[in-house]
Parts: C-alpha cells; structure tokens; sequence
C-alpha cells in the first residue's frame, strides 16, 4: 500500500459516485454509551473540521455494480462495531458543560449520490471533487462519519476504483487494510453466490479494546516518570522539529513530498546489513536521525512515536483507532543504541496514556511537534495484493508540525513527508530529507565500494 494524499492519489478517469448509510441514534434514555478513548477524546475535542478524515483507495478486484457493493458495504459495516457508533456531547447535570459521548446506532441502507454534476471527471476534477465531499460529510460528529465512494470508468473496461473515507477517530492505517479486504471479500462472495462473510474471521469491536485499556491498572512509578523526563526536556510539551520551520504560531497551508528510497532488491540488501548488526531496519533509520539531529541542531533524536495498541490477536481484524503515541528519545547514532531507544519507546506506549497525561490536561503539544512513523505492511497480519493498487490516502490540510512516514512493503521503502508550507520550512526539510534518503542508502554505497575493491584484488 503506497501512502499518498487527496491531492497526488491515483484516480481513474470516470463517473464517482457515494454512498451513505441510514445510522440512527435510539431515543431510549436508557440507551447504552461506548467508552471513548483517550485519543478519540483528543482528535473530536478539537471539534468539527474539514480534514479530520482518511481514507483507502483499491481497484475491485472484479467487475460489479454498484448495488453489489452497497450490500458488500453494508456487510462490512455491520462487522464493525465503530462504524455503528456516533459521537456527540451532550450537557452535563446542571448544565455545567458538555460531556463528549459515543453512541451506538441503527444501521439501514441508504442510497447513492452522483458527485461533480453527473459528467466524467478527470483525475484532477475527481480529486477536487472528493477531497470537498470527505471534507465535508466525513466529520467527527457526523452520522455517519465516513463513506464510500466508487468510481466507474465509462467504457466499463476497468474494474469500479473504490475510495473509503472515515473520520480517523474511527479507523488507522491497519483499519484501511481490514476495510479493503473484508469488502473485496464481500463482494466476491456475493458473486459467487455464498454466504457474505465467507472467509472472513470474527471480529471484536473497538469500544471493547477502549473498556480494557480502561480498567488496566495503573502505569508503573518507572514510566511515569520517564514520560515526565521526556515532556520537561521538551518544555512540558512533545517534541518539536529542531530546524527552522518559519512563523507556525498558527497552522499554515501543508507542503507534502514522497521520496522513493529503495527498491525491493535494495531494501533486502540493507535489511541483511542491519541483521549483520543484530538490530532490524528501523534501528538504521533511527541512527541516521539521530547523526542528523546532532549535525544540524546539536541535540539528540527526540520524536512523537505512534504505536499500535493490538498487543492481542483478537483485535488484528478489527477496525478502529487501536494507535497511541510515545516518544523516541535517542542520543546515540550506534546501531544498539538505537534500537535500544526504539523499544523503550514501544514500551512507553504499551500503557494508557490517560492517567499518564491526567496532570497535564492532556497531551500537551506546541507549534512545530515532531513525528515519525513506521509502517511496515509486511509485518502485518493483514494485508492487500498489490494488484488491486491501494492507497493510504490522508487528507489536505493545515499544519504547524512535521510528520514522516517510512512505509515498506513487497515493493520496497518509500518516505512521505508533510510539513508547514512556509519558505523556512521548505529549506530546511530539503536539507534534512536529502541527509535522510543519503544516510538510508549510505549501506548500498557501502556494499558498493567492497565489491569493487573486491573485484579490483585490493
């Protein structure tokens, strides 16, 4: 799966069209309410907002109509216990305030909509069009807040492109994947005839992963208090990029950049280098950052750190938002070293962050945080041929931060990049993600250099 943006996704020329479900909230007052997570609290709370959404782009695998693959849909959403949920708030007693809750709900088909005025768009037009319809109805307190949409090409030679867009307080990147097989299967399966989940495992829903996280006991004295070293080195807040990002005092237009780094001949070479140091890749990569900091700011590594929270498999084929954050801290640019801080990041966010953040008000974050995430789909235990071409597809938005993605796969590395779109910034991620993709590759050049020496008899 290739991460990509609304506005640089690969679209096929054709009719697009939408899809939303009926959810209704029951009016019982004695209707259950879903725990929400210390995430989920934080991205809503930031209230309604265009951008807050992501999504999956994937070629079908098969031709079908469009009706098939509502009713695939629905199945899909049927499986999944947080597309049958709504957040809203509602007053508190004595109408001191108003408390964030998340509802479940009704579910019922419901129909299709023709975007951009009934005509054949092209890919820039298509773009346009939904990047402005997930802007607008894939919301945090919309009801629904996600659908789905399907492009048909007009000769009918091409498979439908279907796109999944969902406010992200109820999908992360492993959803995308879960999401883009269960329908394919789905679809298949009617088809062909059988049974709509045939081949698909049980599923266990995300508010049942939120209740567990809640009843965990409390954080150990030791991570405490390495979360509260972490935060007083950065001023009581997350990390922030060291380089010059310009005047982010307010968030600003994004600049986006992809950067291809190895092939899968390449990636192969450099893994097998970082076995011979008995560390996995990301060690690698984590070490250039680090030379990196300390070249152009003189400080350590220090980084935002998604991980996820699917610490059992029975929650690797559900969907919703099983990430929390944790910092890498890093001084060393050693390979052990490195690989050292990348465990003890993992570590620090193996608990809940709630009663961990309970002090602070929060997650406290100022212009300019720093992240970095890892996202290796071979490791997942899901996964998409890359036949049907999919898409991790993020929203357009605005920014005050720095956020990377190192994602690897059958085909190899890539780097996507978002930052603030100011001319500070711009120079200075140039100059770090040329030292970057040059350290990465650093390696190959290595490798390089033996053979020929090799081959010369020096």
């Amino acid at each position: 799966m290739r991460l990509t943006n609304v506005s640089q996704m690969q679209v096929q020329p054709g009719r697009v069209y939408s899809y939303s479900i009926r959810a209704e909230m029951t009016d019982s007052p004695d209707a259950e309410r879903l725990p929400v997570s210390f995430d989920q609290d934080r991205h809503v709370s930031f209230g309604s907002r265009p951008g807050s959404w992501m999504a999956v782009s994937f070629s079908l695998p098969v031709h079908a109509d469009r009706e098939i693959i509502a009713q695939g849909w629905i199945e899909v959403v049927h499986r999944h216990g947080t597309l049958r949920s709504v957040f809203s708030w509602d007053e508190q007693a004595g109408g001191n305030g108003t408390n964030l809750t998340l509802n479940p709900v009704e579910v019922a088909p419901g129909e299709w909509e023709q975007l951009g005025e009934g005509s054949v768009l092209t890919p820039p037009a298509l773009r346009t069009v939904l990047r402005e319809h997930f802007d607008l109805v894939c919301r945090s307190l919309e009801a629904p807040s996600y659908r789905l949409c399907v492009i048909e090409d007009e000769a009918g030679t091409e498979t439908p492109q279907v796109i999944i867009g969902s406010d992200h307080a109820h999908v992360d990147a492993w959803s995308l994947l879960v999401l883009t097989r269960d329908l394919a299967t789905c679809v298949q399966n009617l088809l062909d005839g059988r049974p709509l989940d045939t081949g698909l495992p049980a599923v266990e829903s995300f508010a049942a992963h939120s209740q567990v996280l809640e009843e965990h006991p409390a954080p150990p004295k030791e991570v405490v208090e390495r979360w509260s070293d972490i935060l007083e080195a950065g001023g009581n807040s997350m990390p922030r990029f060291p380089l010059d990002l310009g005047d982010v005092s307010q968030p600003v237009g994004e600049f986006v950049e992809i950067r291809d780094v190895f092939d899968a001949d390449e990636l192969a070479q450099v893994e097998a280098h970082a076995a011979e140091h008995k560390v996995r890749l990301i060690a690698v990569a984590v070490s250039v950052m680090t030379r990196l900091a300390a070249e152009l700011s003189g400080g350590p590594l220090r980084a935002v750190f998604p991980v996820h929270s699917r610490h059992e498999s029975r929650w690797f084929n559900s969907v919703g938002w099983f990430i929390t954050n944790s910092v890498l801290e890093n001084h060393d640019d050693d390979y052990q070293a490195c690989y050292a801080a990348v465990k003890e990041a993992i570590r620090l966010g193996s608990y809940p962050l709630a009663p961990i953040m309970r002090p602070y008000g929060g997650m406290p974050q100022d212009p300019g945080m720093f992240a970095m995430s890892w996202l290796d789909h071979r490791k997942l235990p899901v996964n998409v041929d890359d036949e049907l071409n999919p898409q991790h597809v993020s929203a357009v938005i605005r920014t005050d931060g720095v956020m990377i993605w190192f994602v690897i796969n059958q085909t190899g590395m890539h780097l996507r990049c978002r930052y603030p779109d100011t001319r500070q910034a711009r120079r200075s991620m140039r100059t770090w993600l040329a030292g970057l993709v040059y350290g990465l590759r650093a390696p190959l050049e290595h490798q390089a250099l033996r053979a020929i020496k090799a081959g010369s008899g020096h």
